[in-house]
């Protein structure tokens, strides 16, 4: 047997609410299933169980908000048993309204009126969120969570049968635009600052950065496009991905993890993918085994991964399996790009905007469309020579369209 932890899904979680479990006692489970949703800062995610086994006790009750490393659930794996004082399920604990004491009066003919018994919304924080935003009076929406709790889906669900019945079917109006100022969630971007506040405080960066000729991968691009439907073609980004990816074989060193004052290389490559969110902050989910993928199926997982974190339906893996993140601002403007490390990684790939731009070669002085690839890399398991191995190396993969997969 062993025991299901709250899982920790990055460096700046601290706890999570059990919003939902998907499987009962005597549920059969194998590696990688989702056996429970999870309520983050991040958003909710699902999480996933990493040994096969049958469900053999839930101690949780849905609704409970838990610190990292809380017990969750007893999994038989056939395994040695362990020791584990086995409780009942722990129930949602619920906050009872203040009264106010009232004092007693004696006075003949004096008649004490009954309180009124103070009606409280059971909503999650994240309901109560959207339901500010999308301004919905909880006291109307009716909750389908664990003892008729509100969730995110009830507040969107009564927003749009709110806006049905206020506009008459044959009358469309345009959506409003999302004003630049708008504030972003309070909650995501203390998690944020946490996670790097601790990686100034904890790596020493060092910086390198190379200008890389993409006249010839983009001309590729170009022409592999004209041959496909629109919804087969390739972005950019994925080449720049699985150059990454190569490049990560030719220096081990920068995809892996700094714990317990050491290096730890990993064999797998899972580049985390920083994707902007409509509401506000950012997500870096891992894209699995970037180097084992083709360029089609890399686009295709790049593609899915951004509508599932945009949507809030990440897996637990894809927020915690990161070896290193590559974050790509060219399409807002950005030339160069200096990341900070998230923590354990030990490194980070910026790219920026392609410019066209002089360039001589040869004695000849010609235009072409430029990138500007930056590395941010942890000094205690890193030198600048293992460094500028990695961007030549990223380079030398980028001009070879010859072996694009």
């Amino acid at each position: 047997m062993y025991e299901f932890r709250m899982p920790s899904l990055g460096a700046d979680m601290k706890a999570a609410k059990l919003v939902e479990w998907k499987v009962k006692p005597g549920d059969k489970v194998n590696r990688g299933d989702i056996i429970a949703e999870l309520e983050t800062e991040k958003g909710d995610i699902d999480v996933e169980v990493f040994e096969d086994g049958v469900v053999d006790q839930l101690l949780v009750d849905p609704g409970n908000k838990l610190p990292v490393g809380t017990v969750l659930a007893i999994i038989k794996n056939g395994g040695e048993e362990i020791i584990h004082e086995v409780k009942p399920a722990m129930k949602k604990v619920e906050e009872e309204p203040v009264r106010k004491e009232r004092p007693e009066i004696s006075r003949p003919g004096y008649r004490e009126q009954p309180i009124e018994k103070e009606h409280r919304v059971r909503a999650s924080p994240l309901a109560k969120k959207v339901a500010a935003d999308l301004g919905i009076d909880l006291k109307t929406v009716k909750g389908s969570g664990p003892n008729g709790a509100i969730e995110k889906a009830d507040v969107v669900k009564a927003a749009e049968e709110s806006k049905k019945e206020k506009i008459p079917k044959e009358v469309v109006f345009p959506e409003p635009e999302r004003k630049a100022t708008e504030e972003r969630p309070f909650g995501m971007r203390q998690a944020i600052a946490a996670a790097m506040s601790r990686s100034n405080r904890e790596i020493p960066h060092y910086y390198l950065q190379t200008e890389i000729d993409m006249s010839k991968p983009l001309k590729w691009l170009e022409t592999e496009n004209q041959k496909r439907g629109v919804k087969e073609r390739l972005l950019p980004s994925v080449i720049l991905m699985k150059a990454v990816a190569k490049a990560l074989n030719d220096v081990p060193e920068l995809n892996g993890y700094w714990q317990n004052d050491q290096l730890e290389i990993k064999d797998a490559t899972h580049i985390g993918f920083a994707i902007s969110l409509r509401q506000g902050g950012l997500i870096a989910p891992a894209l699995h085994h970037v180097d084992m993928k083709n360029l089609d199926e890399l686009m295709h997982d790049m593609l899915d991964l951004t509508m599932r974190t945009r949507s809030g339906k990440l897996r637990s893996s894809e927020l915690t399996d990161g070896t290193i993140t590559v974050t790509n601002l060219g399409d807002r403007g950005v030339e160069t790009v200096y990341g900070v490390i998230y923590p354990p990684q030990v490194a980070l790939i910026g790219f920026g905007k392609v410019t066209e731009r002089p360039w001589a070669e040869n004695g000849m002085l010609d235009v072409r469309r430029v990138l500007t690839a930056t590395l941010s890399a942890d000094h205690r398991a890193t030198d600048g020579h293992r460094g500028a191995l990695f961007l030549e190396a990223l380079n030398r993969y980028l001009q070879d369209t010859e072996n694009y997969e």
